[in-house]
């Protein structure tokens, strides 16, 4: 285990086992606003009841630009601009429960016009700004998108599909309309009014909406209500830590679920002043931003932690990183030498969590006041219930690996599937939420995970996770990143192969492969290290920073890949 020095502030959550005792998700209402007969609005909890208190004049957003531009906006300015943007909807007729997707990159109109959209009724959606026509058309089309927020660099690929969605009325440019038929944000920004009546809605109305992809098939819609920010708002201030004076920074696009309930809904509902940086990964940039912003608190992804690994300690030493106070990661298990590096990089341990697109919220975290277990995801949020089960419902013993289950329904969970009922439901079994990954629970009620169900390899009898085999290759200062694949073979039904991306200075070798074996076969065991190793510059991974395990399987067996609008360029 590790614990850091004495935080600057006390936890929020000053002990676990007490804040578990009797929780009830009731008591988190009274930090949350709601209107008369138990009516909410989930931006209206985000905003503007601090633009009705001492905040109205803090700085909710800081912006930067990828060219460098520079933009600050209070709780009072945002609430201007989203009741705008609301009345812009409304004057060109959106209605409650109408689709609104924004295709835009971080761009302050996507948190005004997200925000917006909610405060009419309507349901927001984000798409990230690079998806293709194909992936743009599987989403516009299945939820019958009435408005589309995009700007003049990308709208191009929406008109490329325009005709095949004939609910699409109305698409708007955020940066100057350029084309006949389009709404010009700028001008009708400038024209509308800054009231707004917030449409107050009931706790399971819908709020918005994100399509995630599985092995197969298209991309399903995740829906999710207003209630959401009740559990966005107490996980927020619990499992991230946020203070009134901290600052903070969440290195998610709001195209990934993260993005929404982490550098959206629950900050502000906290009202924490955030920073967004709209431009791409640079290891300069990004510790130039913790300087120049005096970052306190900053979530980010196991894939950003390694490549900021890849550059080394002594950049770190070129910045001033000293108001950091609490860091933590989500997107995939966070590898044990990545905390490491962490701590002796930072000063400070990088709290790992687990959740999903369909749960809303964080499920499963490593907490400021507990020590955290090196690559464990940690324990049950208060008010959760998560356990080990086998494919009947039961529970396993402690040790055993099993399906990591929750007990429904938390405030956060998704409430449809857009469309596909049959599919909503195939996610509740024997009283449980099934997750479709597969961990383990230690004797200190830590959880541990292991890997997707789809995804355990079964090699000569034995089950291998492949997070366990990529954790230990990272332990090996040649590997920075390791995706590991179940290979069919027919003595032992499948072989394990490893990709690797090696650090600078290493050079792929057939004696860098044999070392790589033993060094896992040392370090996990005889039957787990893997047989083939095959050195890539890069591995296939969503945006949200996942190693697509599925994509490796697919290349190796000359299959169709499947639906790829998620993944990352690489």
């Amino acid at each position: 285990m590790v614990k850091d020095k004495q935080l600057v502030l006390t936890a929020n959550m000053k002990n676990y086992n007490s804040a578990c005792h009797g929780f009830r998700w009731d008591s988190v209402f009274k930090e949350i606003s709601f209107f008369k007969n138990k009516k909410i609005n989930a931006a209206y909890n985000a905003i503007d009841r601090h633009a009705e208190d001492w905040r109205r004049n803090k700085v909710a957003l800081y912006w930067e630009g990828a060219e460098g531009q520079k933009e600050k906006h209070t709780f009072q300015d945002m609430k201007h601009n989203t009741n705008k943007f609301a009345n812009m909807l409304k004057k060109y007729g959106i209605k409650k429960g109408e689709r609104v997707f924004f295709f835009l990159p971080r761009v302050v109109p996507l948190y005004v016009g997200f925000l917006g959209t909610l405060k009419t009724g309507a349901i927001a959606g984000t798409l990230f700004s690079a998806f293709g026509p194909k992936a743009l058309q599987d989403r516009l089309e299945n939820s019958e998108a009435k408005f589309v927020v995009t700007n003049n660099a990308l709208k191009g690929r929406i008109y490329k599909i325009k005709n095949k969605l004939p609910k699409l009325k109305k698409i708007i440019i955020v940066d100057g309309a350029r084309k006949k038929g389009e709404i010009d944000y700028l001008k009708e920004m400038e024209q509308a009014s800054r009231d707004f009546k917030v449409a107050e809605m009931k706790l399971n109305d819908y709020a918005f909406m994100l399509y995630t992809s599985g092995t197969t098939g298209k991309p399903k819609g995740v829906v999710h209500c207003h209630e959401a920010v009740i559990q966005e708002h107490i996980t927020a201030k619990w499992t991230l830590d946020l203070h009134p004076e901290d600052t903070y920074w969440c290195t998610a696009d709001p195209g990934w679920v993260t993005g929404i309930a982490y550098e959206i809904l629950g900050p502000w509902s906290n009202g924490i002043s955030q920073v967004v940086y709209e431009g791409r990964f640079d290891p300069n940039k990004w510790y130039s931003i913790i300087e120049d912003y005096k970052v306190t608190v900053w979530y980010t992804a196991p894939t950003a932690v390694r490549m900021l690994m890849k550059y080394g300690t002594e950049l770190v030493k070129k910045y001033d990183l000293s108001s950091l106070r609490y860091i933590n990661s989500v997107g995939e298990p966070l590898n044990p030498e990545a905390i490491r590096w962490g701590k002796k990089a930072y000063g400070l341990t990088f709290h790992d969590n687990w959740w999903q697109t369909e749960t809303g919220a964080q499920m499963i975290a490593n907490y400021a006041c507990m020590p955290v277990k090196l690559g464990s995801m940690g324990k049950p949020f208060p008010g959760m219930t998560a356990a080990i089960v086998d494919d009947k419902g039961k529970k396993v013993p402690v040790g055993q690996e099993g399906n990591l289950v929750l007990k429904p329904k938390w405030p956060s969970m998704m409430r449809w599937v857009w469309n596909r009922t049959d599919k909503y439901k195939s996610y509740f079994q024997h009283g449980w939420y099934i997750s479709g990954d597969k961990a383990r629970i230690d004797k200190d009620g830590y959880f541990w995970f292991i890997g997707r169900a789809d995804d355990v390899i079964k090699t000569a009898g034995e089950r291998v996770g492949p997070f366990e085999v990529e954790s230990a290759l990272v332990e090996h200062p040649a590997v920075i990143e390791a995706g590991v694949i179940g290979k069919p073979d027919k003595l032992r039904g499948n072989i394990i192969k490893a990709f690797c991306v090696l650090a600078s200075g290493y050079k792929p070798s057939k004696q860098l492969e044999k070392e790589l074996a033993q060094f896992v076969k040392k370090h996990l065991a005889g039957h787990c290290y893997p047989r083939e190793i095959e050195f890539r510059k890069t591995l296939p991974k969503t945006r949200s920073g996942k190693i697509m395990r599925r994509v490796l399987k697919a290349q190796e067996l000359g299959e169709k890949i499947g639906d790829t609008s998620t993944m990352a360029e690489y």
